[in-house]
């Protein structure tokens, strides 16, 4: 059985992901798994654990195991399992080892974790591991309330590896039932251009309707891909933007950052990161 990986760090964000991950293992019948990483040996009280606000709890395993409890019956996969990891060292590198030696299909972790601000710049563990685990990865906030996926923006651009996320989508929305809007999206007035992505976007239309999934078709031209998919997701309520995390490098991305990293950084949206 696959397997879902949550990191959490007790942070607001990370408990989201955690009830998020909740239902889409119960959608995909996974296995579930969360894991915290210590930086050192000293325990910090969790300060966003509002859920065991009048509990006393002295050690992160207490707190884990807490939240197992607390979890577990709305957790209905058959012959699942709910459990969790305790991990010393670099926050990112433990989740990537974790992820790579427990096999799992997905990694469903917080957008920004429990040192708050600091987790918008560059370098932040949600973006190193977006950037370097073995499976997809979905990064989401606490601020987003919707528990179940069932609309999926997958923005087409005219990068070669645009397409390699399809099979994963279509596999996605079919477990969970979910409608996926091909946006194919360009920053170009070159008519070239836009006539790949227009190709890319039938090749994608073909792949899922032949899968049986509802598709909708929407091509739009914009001075970023990461707003215009952002804009887009929001005007039809989406509950996941699906990217690869190595796109088209164009002015825009040399100055503030890789389409990835905007995407995580400025989207309220959950993100699916498929790698390449």
């Amino acid at each position: 059985m696959k397997r879902i990986l949550v990191p959490v760090d007790f942070s607001g964000d990370s408990l989201m992901a955690l009830k998020f991950a909740i239902n889409l293992a119960n959608k995909l019948g996974t296995h579930l798994r969360m894991i915290h990483v210590k930086k050192s040996e000293k325990f910090e009280i969790p300060f966003h654990f509002e859920e065991l606000k009048d509990e006393i709890i002295h050690t992160i395993q207490e707190y884990l195991d807490k939240l197992i409890e607390l979890h577990s019956p709305t957790y209905v996969v058959e012959n699942g399992v709910f459990d969790f990891k305790i991990r010393k060292g670099s926050v990112y590198r433990e989740i990537v080892n974790q992820a790579k030696y427990g096999d799992s299909y997905l990694i469903v972790m917080g957008a920004y974790g429990a040192s708050g601000f600091e987790e918008f710049f560059i370098g932040s563990n949600a973006f190193k591991v977006v950037s370097n685990a073995p499976c997809p990865v979905i990064t989401i906030r606490k601020d987003f309330k919707a528990s179940m996926i069932k609309q999926i923006v997958m923005p087409i651009d005219a990068s070669n590896e645009t397409r390699k996320k399809i099979p994963y989508v279509c596999e996605l929305a079919k477990k969970c039932n979910a409608r996926v809007h091909i946006l194919g999206v360009h920053e170009s007035a070159d008519a070239a251009i836009e006539g790949k992505v227009e190709h890319y976007m039938s090749q994608a239309e073909a792949y899922l309707r032949e899968a049986g999934i509802d598709v909708v078709k929407e091509l739009r031209r914009g001075e970023n891909n990461t707003f215009t998919s952002i804009d887009y997701a929001r005007e039809v309520k989406a509950d996941t933007i699906a990217i690869m995390i190595e796109q088209a490098e164009t002015g825009f991305n040399m100055f503030f950052g890789s389409y990835a990293q905007q995407m995580v950084n400025n989207s309220e949206i959950p993100i699916l990161s498929v790698p390449n």
